[in-house]
């Protein structure tokens, strides 16, 4: 039963907070969470740290912390760096439509 309970819940997708002050998206208990530095007068987030604990691994949590993510920057028009290798090595692949998101390096030689 634990583990059709456990199933269940990685179906429904998580809650996921916005915690401004600490510049990160983080889940109900926050002990999952991608933190995210703002470069270029705030135009531009750096995904810096994808964090979920190993009692919660194994449930994409930290994809939909990245969708999260990518959603906020998306509705902000920010651009992202995908600093964190969890970002740039798993995630992007993975769901190659959010790198039209993706921070150009074009953009730099008009500063």
């Amino acid at each position: 039963m634990a583990t059709r309970g456990a199933t269940g819940n990685s179906l429904e997708a998580p809650k996921i907070a916005w915690n401004e002050t600490q510049r990160r998206f983080e889940t109900e208990d926050k002990k999952a969470y991608v933190e995210y530095v703002l470069r270029q007068d705030g135009k531009v987030m750096d995904i810096v740290h994808t964090f979920v604990p190993s009692s919660k691994r194994g449930m994409g949590l930290a994809s939909h912390l990245c969708v999260a993510a990518f959603n906020h920057a998306k509705s902000h028009s920010l651009s992202i760096i995908p600093s964190c290798s969890y970002v740039s090595d798993t995630f992007l692949p993975r769901n190659p439509s959010w790198n039209t998101l993706l921070y150009s390096e074009d953009l730099k030689s008009n500063i």
